[in-house]
């Protein structure tokens, strides 16, 4: 990403619309499973409890990071890196669930898949316009 402020800031209010929308989209999909009730679980397939709960959860962290970000403060620098690693070690976990022969979708290997790398890229976006320089 180039010094020029103006294209920071444009790189800055995409990452930050991207953020709020993907955290959205995040608590309407997993309150519907969570609080929807017996049909919304059913339609959910396999779920993995402490994924569900961890991205539902997250979904509040996401908003509040792409505000953050649409700000330009240095904390929603440190809270996009925060939610790309918590993502990571989730990642991770249910990956060993996986392996382990625990019950799960599919889908949600792309989910966590893609929650990683967005997050990944928004950190990475963030860095470069809000990290402290060296003199």
């Amino acid at each position: 990403m180039t010094a020029n402020p103006t294209v920071r800031r444009r790189w800055m209010r995409a990452a930050s619309l991207v953020a709020v929308a993907f955290g959205l989209l995040t608590l309407k999909e997993g309150g519907t499973v969570l609080f929807g009730g017996p049909q919304a679980r059913a339609a959910a397939g396999q779920v993995v409890p402490f994924v569900l709960w961890f991205n539902f959860a997250a979904g509040f962290a996401y908003v509040a990071a792409g505000v953050g970000l649409w700000m330009q403060r240095r904390w929603a620098l440190w809270l996009a890196v925060v939610i790309t690693a918590s993502t990571g070690v989730v990642f991770a976990a249910f990956g060993v669930h996986v392996l382990g022969g625990g019950a799960h979708e599919t889908r949600t290997v792309v989910a966590m898949t893609l929650r990683t790398l967005v997050w990944a890229a928004l950190a990475g976006i963030a860095w470069k316009a809000l990290a402290p320089r060296r003199a």
